[in-house]
């Protein structure tokens, strides 16, 4: 059976639903930003009208005034973008339930085996139904494997239908840029072009041995998406993603410049990882810290446990040494996360004189209590000496917040 898989992409997601909510910013520049207060100013996303001033995800909101002065910065409203993505995956439902979110404005389905319709009919008639129910436009890519479905919904922008075939895939998808394959990010994009590999062809005719001896598996994958050979499937809507890694991180309210200050901010993020990990049963194995300074240079760093654990002690113990033999503070800091990999689900706890295993359990039933504290109380009803050392820095929560910041997994 002919493979039909269809990628759509709400275009602007963000951006066109408050264009859609107040018709009066249709023909204006808008832009989606964050809290300038809080030090989360950029822009999220814009609308068609703002990205002809050259505005980019992520800029500074201040920047972003400079080139485009009558621009309109609207705050986020993300339980309302959940509500419009609930009603755009509504029409897909009367299609397939062979549907895989992609974040929350993107989506496979599989539309393999119509009897009636091609997978580009069904596309163009879910392009329309989404336009005139919903009143958002979604542009799509109709193709026989997952990745270049993806690459058809960005090939044409706003509102509009790809095709890309197993007969003229090397026409439209080898010319593009290696950057615009899934997966090839800012450093695989840098060693590619360093070894003169500038196009998804150049991958697709790298040689295998080359490519692995570089990438590693990656290489492989990167070879097989290139070629269009990938044959993953698309999950069915009932089945719930496999969680691979459990991790916050955060813009502080202000710069940390020294140790004591960073200590702060890992005691709040390891307390919400830690208490995620609880919640879905979980320990982990590794260790994992992003940092980024206030000229946005960022690294990241990791570590194995010594144990599988979901002890906020233990995270923020290894987050600090993970932390002070990385840095040496050439300048200070303005953002920072932590994440938690490696799941051990069939744990065999080892005892022994010192007596670890036992006051790790101790802490995991402390920890427990204090979940259900907070659950009826509140997040700040209970907190560690440490997160009241500076309450600015400390008083936020990303427990809660994680959830509004949709993270596209392969």
């Amino acid at each position: 059976m002919k493979r039909e898989i269809l990628h759509i992409d709400c275009n602007k997601f963000y951006a066109s639903v408050e264009c859609c909510l107040h018709p009066e910013l249709k023909d204006k520049p808008v832009a989606v930003g964050g809290s300038e207060k809080s030090r989360h100013g950029i822009i999220l996303t814009k609308n068609e009208i703002a990205s002809k001033y050259g505005l980019v995800v992520g800029e500074p909101l201040w920047k972003a005034r400079q080139k485009c002065p009558n621009l309109i910065i609207v705050p986020p409203h993300f339980d309302t973008y959940m509500e419009f993505s609930k009603r755009v995956h509504k029409i897909f439902e009367d299609y397939t339930d062979l549907i895989e979110p992609f974040g929350l404005d993107e989506c496979w389905l599989d539309v393999s085996g119509d009897w009636f319709k091609t997978g580009e009919q069904i596309a163009q008639e879910i392009r329309r139904r989404v336009k005139e129910e919903i009143g958002i436009t979604v542009s799509i890519g109709v193709s026989f494997n997952k990745i270049f479905a993806k690459l058809g919904s960005d090939y044409k922008k706003p509102d509009a239908v790809t095709v890309i075939s197993k007969e003229n895939f090397r026409d439209i998808v080898w010319g593009l840029p290696c950057s615009d394959l899934l997966m090839i990010g800012r450093a695989t994009t840098k060693k590619l072009n360093h070894y003169g590999i500038y196009t998804i062809g150049d991958v697709a005719n790298a040689d295998d041995r080359f490519m692995k001896s570089i990438f590693g598996k990656n290489g492989e994958m990167l070879l097989s998406f290139a070629r269009g050979e990938d044959n993953s499937p698309v999950r069915h809507m009932d089945l719930s993603r496999e969680i691979k890694s459990v991790g916050n991180s955060t813009t502080t309210p202000r710069d940390l410049v020294n140790n004591d200050d960073v200590k702060v901010v890992f005691t709040v993020l390891a307390e919400s990882v830690a208490r995620r990990l609880r919640q879905s049963g979980y320990k982990g194995t590794t260790l994992s810290i992003s940092v980024r300074s206030n000229n946005l240079e960022s690294f990241t760093r990791q570590c194995k446990l010594k144990t599988p654990t979901n002890v906020s002690n233990e995270l923020i113990k290894s987050a600090m040494e993970l932390f002070t033999v990385n840095y040496k503070w050439e300048r200070p800091i303005r953002s920072i996360g932590l994440s938690v990999t490696d799941f051990d689900f069939d744990e065999v706890v080892q005892y022994d004189i010192s007596g670890s295993a036992q006051k790790r359990e101790k802490l995991e039933r402390l920890e427990n209590a204090v979940d259900k504290l907070k659950d009826r109380y509140g997040n700040y009803c209970v907190q560690k000496g440490t997160a009241l050392f500076d309450t600015k820095l400390s008083h936020f929560n990303p427990f809660e917040d994680h959830t509004i910041h949709p993270v596209s997994l392969l």
